[in-house]
């Protein structure tokens, strides 16, 4: 009798030690991947201001705005198009996956992006900066 009893109590031990490691398991399975996308390598990015403004629109940060003048021109794909409307709707949710290439003294960018409904593809962000410093047109399209 003594020994049934401690064949019972191991047997439930072990079915509760084995419950909780799938529980681990799981958490771990579950963790989120847009760590990743808001992590990006962007030392490739020479000019600081670029930079900057890359990281405020990979974080979906409204800092973003910051970087610009106060009425930018934009062009998408060579399509003039109003600068504050494209990314209230593109902010935070359209982000670099990689900087593939960077060139004009760090203010032209080449990646592959993530354009939200439109998919992944590779793109160039052109930016423009005034004599004060500010970005004053921002050309963006898909790369070739």
């Amino acid at each position: 009798m003594k020994y049934s009893n401690f064949v019972i109590v191991v047997a439930l031990g072990l079915s509760c030690t084995a419950c909780g490691q799938q529980t681990v398991k799981e958490k771990q399975i579950s963790t989120p991947t847009s760590k990743k996308q808001q992590t990006m390598d962007v030392s490739k990015i020479t000019d600081l201001q670029v930079k900057q403004a890359i990281e405020a629109l990979q974080a979906g940060d409204k800092s973003w705005y910051s970087f610009f003048t106060e009425n930018p021109v934009m062009t998408d794909d060579g399509n003039k198009v109003d600068f504050k409307s494209f990314f209230a709707n593109a902010l935070g949710k359209e982000v670099f996956l990689s900087i593939d290439r960077v060139e004009n003294d760090g203010k032209e960018i080449h990646g592959n992006f993530k354009a939200g409904q439109w998919g992944t593809f590779p793109v160039f962000f052109i930016f423009h900066k005034n004599p004060e410093g500010k970005f004053d047109r921002l050309d963006i399209g898909q790369d070739k």
